[in-house]
């Protein structure tokens, strides 16, 4: 196939279109930045940009919608921008190209409302009871691709749950870095149980739906590596891979909820664009329950994760050298 990956140039988006290489399929990216990628036609731009969308999705079968702006803080208006109205951007130009099939890579935060969640499935995309900007403009995409599904364009919505590997910038380098300078507490003594997913099995997911379009179109599934581990024990095995030592010091999770809500808005109001040590969001995945039942989306997609928890973090542990 013709397929058009945008976000190549993130973690998971680079994954996802090296994958398709060596499927052998005719991969274009877009994104703001080069992606690096060997092996794919390389298009810079914005999802804010009509014009440069549409080039970027004309001629091709299947596209990967990966962009997005992916933080913990920032200007509510960004967020909707780029998630949102990108989104629409994307949708409207696939069906003006006829694109078969998208794929929208979203996020299991978008149907979290903060409490804890233990063996679900896929719950509807919820806007209204998502937290934060960045979950709430994600299920307002994901709404909104999902509606999109038809004969003519089938669309499918993939929610990776937690993705990390070597290079990753958004979890490994900030557990790495906070837990260095003695600035990772344990919420609730780290017992919360979580789910994550290694970012070969993240692509690999979601190369997948691209190929089980017929049997997963119109729906959202969560993927992750179907290993729920307590938070501390994971925080706890990135760290030994990084070499740094783990953390130690307890915070009660309930008081770090409330000091991320007034650390949050303290932020915004500033103006700062570094991300905040702490925020609500972050305070309730790192105290709170969520693992998800695999076992309808691993028949839907015809999938399985290659890459085990623990080889996960041996792969971590031979890129940063550590024994």
């Amino acid at each position: 196939m013709r397929v058009l990956v945008t976000g190549a140039s993130g973690l998971l988006g680079g994954e996802v279109a090296r994958l398709l290489v060596l499927q052998g399929h005719s991969v274009t990216t877009f994104q703001r930045r080069p992606s690096g990628v060997d092996g794919v036609t390389d298009l810079t731009g914005s999802v804010s940009d009509d014009d440069a969308v549409r080039r970027a999705v004309a001629g091709n079968d299947g596209v990967i919608h990966l962009a997005a702006k992916v933080s913990f803080t920032g200007r509510p208006a960004d967020f909707d921008e780029v998630n949102v109205e990108g989104t629409r951007r994307l949708l409207r130009a696939a069906c003006e190209a006829g694109v078969r099939n998208l794929v929208f890579v979203s996020s299991p935060s978008v149907a979290n409302s903060g409490h804890a969640i233990a063996g679900l499935g896929a719950e509807p995309g919820d806007p209204a009871r998502a937290h934060g900007d960045y979950s709430r403009t994600k299920a307002e995409a994901e709404l909104l691709a999902l509606a999109a599904d038809s004969p003519d364009l089938r669309v499918a919505a993939v929610r990776p749950h937690i993705v990390w590997g070597p290079g990753d910038t958004q979890l490994v380098e900030r557990v790495l870095a906070r837990a260095a300078c003695g600035r990772l507490p344990l919420l609730d003594a780290g017992a919360a149980l979580i789910d994550t997913t290694y970012v070969d099995n993240a692509a690999s997911a979601i190369v997948a739906a691209l190929h089980r379009m017929e049997h997963v179109h119109g729906r959202a599934v969560v993927v992750s590596n179907g290993e729920p581990r307590p938070v501390g024990e994971l925080l706890a095995g990135i760290c030994a891979a990084g070499g740094v030592p783990a953390p130690s010091w307890r915070v009660p999770g309930k008081l770090a909820r409330a000091a991320g809500s007034v650390v949050e808005k303290a932020w915004l109001l500033a103006g700062r664009e570094e991300e905040p040590p702490m925020t609500r969001f972050l305070a309730e995945q790192l105290s709170t329950a969520h693992w998800f039942d695999q076992r309808e989306t691993r028949e839907l997609l015809d999938w399985t994760p290659a890459v085990s928890l623990d080889e996960g973090l041996a792969r971590l542990a031979e890129h940063y050298g550590s024994p």
